[in-house]
């Protein structure tokens, strides 16, 4: 304990005392502080957020409020998350070009890096669903067999079996599924879209729903193969087996009736 006092009353006690403090304090910077990637990942997403917050505030702001907490022209958009832009923005639905029961499909305003920036201030928002990485929705990683068996039970009542569409109530209706980026039909069950319900990870997985898009790219594409010919809406085969019989019965009493009418029996009678 001498000793030890003996060495704090030292002149060179303080310089010692002072250098390891300075080395513990940078080693620890060193451990601790984010890496200069990080940091610049960190810069870029603050500057991607302040530019989405100007694009917003000239285009949304009017309709869903200047902080995102909704108005009298459209609901709040805080913890929606940057899926459900992605997917409103990127199809052109928003901004509405007028009011009415439902927002469809039309040529984007913004190109994808505005997109990404509008994303990333209402990400800022509150936390929601994320925009998937490519691998989720990729359509040749899916089953396009389970992916059918998937459609058919939790979508084909409103988009019909091939995903082609069909009428819903009060002027809405569920639109055709063709050539749709597959990156936008993964956000649509992950965000539920308008009259769509979400289908999030936990009532359908990740993989249930790239097998989904896997069918829709199998049937309902530009260049999906159509062996069957001209269909009849892709309402399914009863229902378009019926609509045949119907039209081509009555066709052929039809003719059978005009046949019968100018026979010779007929004329004489």
């Amino acid at each position: 304990m001498k000793k030890l006092s003996a060495r704090r009353r030292h002149p060179l006690a303080a310089l010692v005392v002072l250098i390891f403090a300075l080395a513990v304090t940078g080693g620890l910077y060193a451990v601790l502080a984010p890496s200069g990637e990080a940091q610049a990942e960190e810069t870029a997403q603050t500057l991607a957020i302040e530019e989405g917050k100007a694009l917003y505030s000239v285009g949304c702001s009017s309709c869903h409020g200047n902080e995102g907490q909704g108005g009298t022209g459209g609901p709040s958009l805080v913890g929606v998350g940057a899926a459900s832009v992605d997917f409103q923005v990127g199809t052109g639905r928003m901004p509405m070009a007028q009011p009415g029961p439902q927002a469809e499909r039309k040529p984007t305003v913004y190109n994808q890096a505005e997109i990404d920036q509008l994303a990333a201030y209402i990400a800022s928002l509150g936390p929601g669903p994320a925009v998937p990485e490519s691998d989720a929705y990729d359509p040749a990683q899916g089953d396009p067999a389970r992916g059918g068996e998937l459609f058919r039970t939790n979508c084909s009542q409103c988009h019909n079996y091939t995903g082609q569409g069909g009428a819903l109530t009060h002027g809405k209706f569920a639109p055709n599924l063709a050539d749709v980026n597959p990156r936008h039909l993964y956000e649509a069950m992950l965000t539920g879209p308008q009259n769509m319900p979400s289908f999030p990870d936990g009532v359908l997985p990740e993989d249930a729903k790239r097998d989904i898009i896997a069918w829709l790219d199998a049937t309902n594409t530009s260049e999906s193969p159509n062996p069957g010919g001209l269909s009849l809406g892709g309402y399914g085969p009863v229902g378009e087996g019926f609509f045949a019989w119907t039209i081509g019965i009555g066709m052929l009493i039809a003719v059978a009736v005009w046949i019968a009418a100018r026979s010779a029996k007929a004329k004489k009678s």
